[in-house]
């Protein structure tokens, strides 16, 4: 295989194109009057944008990069928090059956990022009650209004 592939249906293509030009580093390899796409090579992801009507609770849970250790968890915190973003932190945390630190980011039209280490398994599937899935994975009400990373930026 040589890329994960994903694409993003979104409402606004410039502000989009702007979020995610910020958040990979890079400049998207097309663009068109709908579509956007930027193929990369570290992380392997082939990502899309396309103008699409949709529902503002779709059927995308979220997305993420998986990191090498918390130490990068960290340094990608503490850099998306020094170019000006809001992020939720959720360090030692019980999600999808794991142990996990992460911290989460939304694009402008609501879509989560999250950038996580697994630290091991869980018997349960959220930090709260075993119940009580709310906890896992939650999203704002509305989209955050944020500025720009780069993605490789140092």
């Amino acid at each position: 295989m040589k890329r994960m592939h994903v694409a993003l249906n979104c409402s606004d293509l410039t502000k989009s194109l702007e979020f995610y030009r910020a958040f990979f580093g890079t400049e998207p390899t097309k663009v068109k009057n709908n579509y956007a796409k930027f193929e990369l090579d570290d992380p392997a992801l082939h990502f899309s944008l396309n103008i699409r009507p949709f529902a503002k609770e779709g059927v995308l849970n979220h997305l993420g990069f998986q990191v090498n250790d918390t130490s990068e968890v960290l340094a990608i915190g503490e850099r998306l928090r020094q170019s000006g973003l809001l992020l939720i932190d959720e360090m030692n945390t019980t999600c999808c059956y794991a142990v996990q630190d992460k911290v989460w980011i939304y694009d402008p039209d609501g879509n989560a990022w999250e950038i996580f280490y697994t630290k091991e398994d869980s018997e349960f599937e959220s930090a709260g009650e075993a119940r009580d899935l709310s906890l896992c994975c939650t999203t704002p009400s509305e989209p955050v209004n944020i500025e720009f990373i780069s993605w490789n930026k140092k």
